[in-house]
């Protein structure tokens, strides 16, 4: 073959057909989906009804025999396409986008479980996802809470009637790593949904398919849209799971490929039913966010261990959580799992300040609840976030009163440095 433009457009087909880099497929994706008049962002398409010339198309559409959209609630194309490119950031099989991150948490786990059913859960779980599975165990869905650094808790927790063993990557506020790779192990090994939140990781940091992940939820309010614009949440499935042995898939969904039982009852039983549908113009500013998304992240790590290095040679800050510190009890596991160990950092202080005090006294973090902005944010934790679990338990979780949560931005470091600097002073 010898014709020039023959070849350079087979050699151009191989280099697009070819796996890219992060950024690079997450930046391109909205194009190579081809949307229409050649535009770059897909388009915000605020339709809620769909209308079809052939009433047999809706029909298969309805009974999954066919791709398409139905009805809003359900899907959408410009949700779609956030969908789509949340599962080529996880490297998964198919993605579920959801209003805000609890949602997809909640309305997976209701579409998943039934009465009776058991969940092994790390101890160190966000507080409203504890606050949930307060709720499931009054509607007969078990929780036992373990500490999740060790797979052998998980192991020692499982029962007869276990389903599901949920973790996150990173805990909030104290930051303990889960045993990623054993609580991976083991579930493969009990044929266990294994859940794990990747919301302070974010994909561009971790994969949790590589430890063997069932179902994968990001909050995409926070690193993944990173501009606190904008809820969403989104549900991966890996297609590492063996759907035909979960005892809880409804019958109606078994028609299509076993692979996607579970997504697919998600969509149906979590999504539609609960209706907590994620709206067009979020989606669009969800997944315009993602493209920066590493560029962010890098940055916001760098200033993140900066400022833990600051603060743990500090007189007035008596502890610093944080994976990146070689003191952290999980520093090695966070170093071997993580290209970086994230943003997310709390400090205990020292009792001669007050928590109150030092929020305060700081000019460039802002107080607020949210993490994962580019805007460098801190809260009290024991007063905000955590104050309805009581003091019990979250002297069980490690939450001291004088505890602050801060979620590192892009600032320049050395503002930051001198607005923690005269902040203790």
């Amino acid at each position: 073959m010898h014709d020039p433009s023959m070849m350079r457009a087979l050699l151009t087909e191989a280099y697009l057909m070819s796996k890219k880099h992060f950024t690079t497929t997450s930046l391109h994706a909205d194009r190579r989906d081809n949307p229409e008049h050649g535009v770059l962002h897909k388009a915000i398409n605020t339709s809620v009804a769909f209308g079809y010339a052939d009433a047999r198309e809706l029909a298969a559409i309805f009974q999954g025999k066919k791709s398409g959209y139905a009805y809003g609630r359900q899907s959408n194309p410009t949700v779609e396409a956030l969908a789509r490119k949340v599962t080529q950031m996880e490297g998964g099989l198919a993605s579920v986008v959801f209003a805000t991150g609890m949602a997809a948490i909640s309305s997976s786990l209701l579409a998943l479980l039934r009465s009776g059913d058991h969940i092994v859960a790390s101890a160190y779980l966000f507080g409203n996802t504890n606050s949930l599975f307060a709720t499931l165990q009054g509607l007969g869905i078990s929780v036992t809470f373990v500490d999740a650094t060790s797979a052998i808790n998980v192991a020692q927790a499982i029962q007869n009637n276990t389903r599901l063993v949920f973790v996150e990557t990173i805990a909030n506020p104290v930051t303990q790593v889960a045993d990623l790779v054993g609580i991976g192990l083991l579930c493969r090994a009990q044929n266990l949904i294994y859940f794990v939140d990747n919301t302070i990781t974010s994909p561009w940091l971790f994969k949790p398919i590589e430890v063997g992940a069932t179902l994968i939820v990001n909050a995409l309010t926070k690193y993944i849209g990173g501009h606190g614009n904008a809820l969403g949440g989104s549900i991966t499935d890996s297609g590492l799971f063996d759907w035909t042995h979960f005892a809880n898939i409804n019958a109606s969904f078994k028609n299509i490929d076993p692979a996607l039982w579970g997504i697919t009852q998600i969509r149906k039983k979590g999504l539609r039913d609960f209706g907590a549908a994620l709206a067009p113009e979020a989606a669009h500013l969800l997944s315009v966010g993602s493209d920066t998304m590493a560029l962010r992240i890098d940055k916001a790590c760098d200033n993140a261990l900066a400022i833990a290095t600051f603060c743990s040679s500090h007189p007035k800050v008596r502890k610093v959580f944080y994976p990146g510190l070689s003191s952290h009890p999980q520093h090695e596991r966070a170093r071997t799992l993580f290209k970086k160990n994230g943003a997310l950092m709390s400090i205990e202080l020292d009792d001669s300040i007050d928590c109150f005090d030092f929020l305060n006294k700081l000019d460039i973090v802002i107080c607020s609840s949210n993490l994962g902005d580019n805007r460098s944010l801190g809260i009290p934790v024991a007063h905000t976030i955590y104050w309805e679990m009581g003091a019990e338990r979250r002297q069980s979780m490690g939450v001291a009163d004088s505890m602050v949560r801060l979620s590192i931005g892009i600032e320049d470091q050395a503002d930051l440095l001198a607005d923690f600097a005269q902040a203790l002073a």
